[in-house]
């Protein structure tokens, strides 16, 4: 009789452990398997870190089917204004295989590092992407922002 209580209170502390873990796994699961989409930040430092880049609408705010303009502000990493940058742009939609409907082109520097960028249009809601190649007398490094409309 003694064995059997011993194998119960084992089966139960067998599963309560098992209860455990599966809450935990159940707590957890939105963080591991929900994907947490783009990052949309509006600053953020290049891919090789010679550049700390900021952008944003002209207008302050996104307006879909429209013709905008952004700037596009670059500093050095020790926090100096980039003067003088080259600014190549590109991008698309990820998710949808195509690129911008327009060709974006830095027209002004407008000064502290500050650049504007004119012929942005994002012609349909989801995930847009800006990629931005810079070549100033610091070397060339490249900067992707995201977008979600």
């Amino acid at each position: 009789m003694a064995s059997i209580w011993r194998y119960l209170l084992a089966g139960l502390g067998l599963t309560a452990l098992l209860a455990g873990i599966l809450a935990v796994v159940y707590l957890m699961a939105p963080q591991w398997g929900q994907p947490t989409g783009p990052d949309v930040s509006r600053s953020k430092a290049s891919e090789n870190g010679l550049f700390v880049a900021s952008f944003q609408p002209e207008a302050g705010a996104v307006r879909q089917g429209e013709l905008e303009t952004w700037l596009l502000t670059l500093k050095t990493k020790a926090g100096a204004p980039v003067e003088g940058a080259a600014i190549a742009i590109s991008g698309g939609m990820p998710q949808h295989d195509h690129g911008l409907p327009t060709s974006p082109q830095a027209t002004d520097y407008l000064g502290e590092g500050q650049y504007r960028i004119e012929g942005v249009k994002f012609t349909m809601s989801g995930w847009w992407q800006l990629h931005f190649a810079i070549s100033a007398t610091a070397g060339s490094d490249t900067v992707v922002f995201n977008v979600v409309l």
